[in-house]
């Protein structure tokens, strides 16, 4: 009899215990990042149930997060939230929803960059290089001057709206561009394209430097823009290693046609083709069977590269270095042109050898 109450007892307390380890109180510090559950949701009044001695209140003034609040979430949703003030005045925790509204709309933003989802945006104020815009529920992000269609002053576009897709994404930067023309369908971009032509000069306006080549945005008519790109191989028949050294926004620029990109709704256009290659010229001066001497500048996985003068490249090609022939870079050595590739500016060379080496093709 003893032993049964004894283990009731027992029982008893470890379930006390335990009920006493769940309703042990958080006691929340400024900045921590908590768990919580909606317990009322107005636009008077938010509250979340922390796990404190009182439910925390949402402090937001933002009218625009505030409505981005009450359309994200519901009574019972659990939220994550960051501490302002431990305890006001008024002995409750005060508490902000940003965080958690943060990861809502980067997520929507990355649902509507993978699936290319058209949004109505607000054009809020014009900068030198394009628009700051907003979406209904306060997205805020840049529209490129290249990225959008009309050439209507952009002061008179001020609060108009126009449907855009999310280009490109950076949490970390908190930075978002949107794109008029990637709304575009391939039958509008052929529409727009219509009267240009492949070795059609025209005039355009540098609208972006990326390393690896020039943005534009090409007059198509008196109301409309293409855009245009000049990748840094057709910039200039000489080798560019720094882009941003020739280019810059706003630039005023002449190119020729080579091609539409219609994946990209662009117009790709070259620099360099509207003068003559000057190294055909120079090439002509490399005859097959020709010997000279040059100097290596480089060992690479192919083989050796080799200066030739006139900014012409030559090249040893792996399987043609002898079997126990070791070079370094600054070294000269005699050579052998074997052929010439104008296109790609190069020579290939073998090295003049005094004696055949044994397996030496």
């Amino acid at each position: 009899m003893s032993n049964s109450t004894s283990t009731k007892k027992a029982t008893s307390m470890a379930d006390l215990m335990k009920k006493a380890e769940k309703t042990a109180f958080v006691s929340p510090r400024k900045g921590d990042m908590l768990s919580g559950v909606i317990t009322k949701l107005t636009s008077g009044e938010i509250l979340i149930d922390i796990n404190a001695k009182t439910d925390a209140v949402v402090l937001e003034k933002e009218r625009n997060i505030l409505n981005k609040i009450l359309s994200s979430y519901v009574v019972g949703d659990k939220v994550q939230v960051q501490v302002l003030n431990p305890e006001s005045d008024f002995g409750y925790p005060v508490v902000s929803l940003r965080r958690s509204v943060g990861d809502i709309t980067w997520d929507r933003l990355s649902m509507l960059q993978k699936d290319q989802t058209p949004v109505e945006v607000t054009l809020d104020m014009a900068t030198k290089g394009g628009f700051l815009a907003t979406t209904a529920d306060g997205i805020s992000g840049f529209l490129p001057n290249s990225h959008t269609s009309s050439l209507q002053n952009p002061q008179g576009l001020i609060g108009s709206k126009i449907k855009v897709v999310v280009l490109e994404l950076n949490r970390e930067l908190n930075k978002i561009i949107f794109s008029q023309k990637q709304v575009m369908g391939p039958a509008d971009f052929q529409k727009l394209i219509k009267n240009l032509k492949i070795g059609q000069k025209i005039d355009a306006v540098v609208s972006n430097v990326a390393p690896f080549g020039v943005f534009l945005s090409i007059p198509v008519d008196e109301q409309k823009l293409a855009e245009g790109f000049v990748h840094i191989s057709e910039t200039s028949w000489e080798n560019v290693e720094n882009i941003s050294n020739l280019f810059k926004i706003g630039d005023k620029i002449t190119g020729i046609v080579i091609g539409f990109d219609k994946e990209s709704r662009r117009v790709n256009l070259s620099l360099k083709r509207l003068s003559t290659d000057p190294f055909e010229k120079k090439l002509d001066e490399f005859t097959i069977d020709k010997k000279l001497t040059a100097k290596v500048t480089r060992i690479i996985s192919s083989g050796v590269l080799l200066d030739l003068g006139n900014n012409i490249t030559g090249l040893i090609k792996k399987e043609k270095i002898p079997v126990k022939a070791v070079y370094k870079e600054g070294q000269e050595i005699n050579v052998t042109i074997s052929s010439v590739d104008k296109k790609r500016h190069r020579v290939e060379v073998v090295p003049v050898l005094t004696a055949k080496p044994i397996g030496y093709k």
